[in-house]
């Protein structure tokens, strides 16, 4: 803690303060891009917060291990990510697990097919997608799609133009590459995998369900 104070009293009050906000977003949404979207007009902006990253890495790491966790920069996909025992852990529902794998699933299309200015979607083709695939075959409620919006926006897997409350069918959700750090290619295969099982075995029981009562 000594050399915590020590290191602090060292910086600007301002930029002691950034350092400071900087730490507890990375608990809070354990990613730190470098450039981030205008949530409007989607133009890229330069991200303060990773900058401060890259100026105090040292310090960072050192605090953060005291407390159990570790920073993790990736340089090429330049995303500075926070992992380690001490981070909290986060149960997702399925509903969300199956989004987040939708959101997966287009934006490796988009970035295979159309190139990096292409990574934007909403949820008419997020259902699109649930819907080709198998993998959303019911009517989600209001509050289901807000608890995933909620999840991914704060881990900066998405950037939205307002409020998760205020998205609609057609409203752009820009998708930044950290979807790749929550679920890898080999991670996608084997969730589409396990699905596509589990709906088969529905659909079976479904049948015996439907014989029986006509007998």
């Amino acid at each position: 803690m000594a050399a915590y104070m020590a290191y602090m009293e060292e910086l600007s009050v301002s930029e002691a303060e950034n350092l400071k906000r900087t730490i507890n977003k990375l608990f809070r949404q354990t990613c730190i891009l470098q450039m981030r979207y205008d949530p409007v007009t989607l133009a890229p902006r330069d991200n303060p917060d990773y900058e401060l990253c890259i100026r105090h890495k040292g310090f960072i790491e050192d605090y953060l291990s005291v407390l159990g966790c570790e920073l993790e920069h990736d340089p090429q996909e330049h995303i500075f990510r926070l992992k380690g025992d001490g981070v909290e852990t986060e149960k997702i529902s399925l509903t969300s697990t199956i989004i987040i794998l939708l959101v997966k699933m287009i934006y490796r299309d988009k970035i295979l097919g159309e190139g990096l200015h292409a990574t934007v979607t909403n949820l008419e083709e997020i259902r699109e997608y649930g819907k080709n695939t198998n993998l959303l075959n019911r009517k989600l409620a209001g509050a289901e799609w807000r608890e995933a919006l909620y999840l991914m926006n704060r881990h900066q897997i998405i950037e939205l133009p307002g409020s998760v409350r205020d998205v609609e069918d057609k409203t752009p959700i820009y998708l930044y590459s950290t979807i790749n750090l929550y679920v890898s290619a080999a991670d996608m295969n084997e969730l589409l995998d396990e699905y596509r099982e589990e709906a088969a075995e529905d659909e079976t029981i479904e049948e015996i369900i439907s014989t029986d009562a006509d007998k």
